[in-house]
């Protein structure tokens, strides 16, 4: 959406569909409806299908990401009300609530982050037979660059290509401003409560002294975790040195888990390398820390064009290959119980943390994909269910990639001994998260 304000329109009352976009700040959506709503309300649904048990025996979601959600959506629902704004809070399929709440609050216009892959599509349907009587307004805050300054049908397949043309020849959009508060009659004289892990059909975990991710979701965590990582500590001058190591909290940003719920935008964190830039150091790894913000919208570029076929055996290449279905084999996988400690290593941290860097994360999937020859789709699920930083596009395009059927030209195969050596030479990894293996012997 280019622009939502209408001159010597009425004022209507606004309906802001938060999904993965979690925040106040570069909100386009929000700011629009603000500026020209007489009323403006949030919602936000946790669908007890993204919760279910999947064909394979595990959540479509599980604990860790959850809790990082719940935690990001308590966030949210404190910074609009510092706004006036209230944040209704639903466990439902939006298919099952969205009408009655539009009927409710006498709702003109829906304003939602555009969506397209398949499962976010669905929800979206329970809107089109209400268009009679709703104004809909898609925005694309997601990415770096924004999809009307990307030629779709000219984003090519390889990733180098993609991102030389951006850096030459596009710009990154200015961010939306916190946007002014509503007047206290805005409010909504209703409490709505936030879900346990139990009300979504999770368990409760302890956390693991262990984790290289200690932290909680939300707009305030985020920008915390931002402001340590570039002024406080300056660790991101360091960034493109220390990004392949495996324990701590410091060994990468960590900001991948943030931008995938929305916390914190693509846009606010750029904004931050430059500022930093400009006045602290410029370097090889404050370069680095953009080039990955283009992989991400790389990712989601590739998904828009290929839609669907991402989640296809065969990828975006429709590749034919053999692929197993050893059920028994992929629960070795699962439970680090393989006949390669560092694989074993990664997937027990996953397990027990949700985490893991991505260093593992290339192995393991390496190790799946390409030394087992376990159906890839499986591991991307699996990846889904634990991973905090699950992103749809980010996971299924690396899964891609990696597995032989997605971007990379070379289809690369690592090798895992010596992959162990080159990041763990003193084994220091696989002792922290082999050690109760380790003491059975």
């Amino acid at each position: 959406m280019s622009s939502i304000v209408v001159k010597g329109v009425e004022k209507i009352n606004s309906l802001v569909w938060f999904r993965n976009d979690l925040r106040i700040y570069d909100h386009s959506g929000l700011t629009h409806a603000v500026q020209n709503s007489n009323r403006v309300i949030g919602v936000y649904f946790f669908n007890p299908d993204h919760y279910k048990i999947n064909e394979l025996g595990f959540p479509k979601t599980d604990s860790f990401r959850a809790q990082f959600l719940i935690d990001s959506v308590k966030n949210l629902e404190k910074k609009l009300s510092e706004l006036n704004i209230s944040l209704i809070i639903k466990i439902c399929n939006p298919k099952d609530k969205i009408k009655s709440i539009i009927d409710d609050f006498d709702i003109n216009r829906v304003y939602l982050q555009d969506e397209w892959t398949d499962e976010e599509i669905k929800e979206e349907e329970c809107l089109k037979s209400l268009k009679s009587k709703i104004d809909i307004y898609k925005y694309s805050d997601q990415f770096l660059y924004h999809p009307e300054d990307v030629e779709l049908n000219k984003v090519p397949n390889i990733f180098t290509v993609f991102r030389k043309h951006c850096e030459k020849n596009l710009n990154v959009r200015s961010i939306f401003p916190k946007p002014n508060s509503m007047d206290e009659t805005n409010l909504l004289n209703l409490n709505f409560t936030l879900p346990s892990l139990e009300d979504l059909g999770l368990e409760h975990y302890k956390e693991d002294s262990r984790s290289a991710f200690p932290f909680k979701g939300g707009y305030d965590e985020g920008l915390k975790r931002l402001n340590y990582y570039l002024w406080e500590s300056k660790k991101v001058s360091f960034y493109k040195k220390t990004r392949n190591g495996l324990i701590g909290i410091d060994y990468s940003s960590k900001f991948s888990s943030w931008l995938s719920n929305g916390s914190l935008s693509p846009r606010i964190i750029f904004n931050e390398i430059r500022k930093y830039e400009r006045e602290i150091e410029k370097n090889q790894s404050t370069y680095w820390m953009i080039f990955e913000l283009i992989w991400r919208d790389y990712f989601k570029y590739i998904s828009k064009i290929y839609g669907n076929s991402i989640f296809k055996i065969g990828g975006i290449l429709d590749k034919n290959y053999e692929w197993s279905k050893d059920l028994d084999l992929f629960k070795k996988w699962i439970d680090g119980e393989t006949d390669e400690p560092f694989v074993n290593a990664n997937m027990i941290e996953l397990k027990k943390t949700g985490w893991m860097s991505n260093r593992g994360r290339q192995n393991v999937a390496s190790f799946l994909s390409k030394e087992l020859f376990i159906d890839w789709r499986w591991g991307a699920k699996y990846f889904e269910s634990k991973l905090i930083d699950y992103d749809v596009h980010s996971n299924w395009g690396n899964w891609m990639y990696v597995s032989g059927v997605g971007n990379d030209p070379r289809d690369r195969k690592f090798n895992i001994q010596f992959q162990a050596e080159r990041y763990d030479a003193n084994k220091k990894f696989q002792k922290l998260w082999l050690q109760e293996k380790i003491s059975l012997f």
